[in-house]
């Protein structure tokens, strides 16, 4: 008889249990974590984007360049990328290819990888670090590709306002500026352009 009145306790035990671990399986957390602007803190979002800049060459910077002169030129340039946000700063990877369009440049390609601070609604702050190799036109020695570290700093704008959102979750297009150099000091390049975030 006791193993009856155990096995009615533990079956009552059991059927009493299951609806409350039932509904606890199906509870959700709605509580997502964000960022200083709203938006979800973590994510992959990726991006391209079209800029025009100009780039000065020091000519000692440069085997077989004229010494007269410092190579330079404009150019337009094409990048793809992704960011990672994480939390109030985000860490990327991008590659770019450019081509001069006026001037002693021919090709620029080229990776990096970029970190920095998420700043207002939809802003971004960052440094860059990657590798550029760089082709001149006719004056320069065009038999190989010249290559160097190169070094950024930079900065992403987009008003959350008219529906030009976020990092994560709010793709829209960016306004983006950059000044960056071929090896520490070898040249100067400033860059402003528009990036469209997915």
């Amino acid at each position: 008889m006791r193993k009856l009145v155990l096995a009615a306790v533990a079956a009552s035990a059991a059927f009493v249990a299951t609806p409350s671990l039932a509904q606890d399986a199906t509870t959700t957390d709605t509580s997502v974590a964000t960022a200083p602007d709203g938006t979800r803190a973590f994510g992959i979002e990726p991006y391209v984007a079209v800029r025009g800049g100009w780039e000065e060459f020091q000519s000692d910077s440069v085997p077989g360049a004229p010494r007269a002169d410092k190579l330079n030129g404009s150019l337009v340039e094409g990048l793809a990328g992704v960011n990672i946000p994480l939390g109030p700063v985000f860490v990327g990877a991008e590659g770019n290819v450019a081509k001069g369009i006026s001037g002693d440049i021919d090709w620029q390609y080229g990776a990096a990888g970029r970190f920095g601070f998420r700043a207002g609604d939809s802003g971004l702050i960052y440094g860059k670090v990657g590798y550029q190799w760089v082709n001149f036109d006719k004056r320069v020695d065009t038999s190989r590709d010249f290559h160097d570290v190169t070094y950024g700093i930079g900065f992403e704008v987009g008003p959350k306002d008219i529906g030009l959102g976020g990092i994560t979750s709010n793709s829209g297009i960016r306004l983006r500026g950059e000044v960056s150099s071929f090896g520490w000091t070898n040249s100067f390049r400033p860059t402003l352009g528009i990036v469209a975030h997915f």
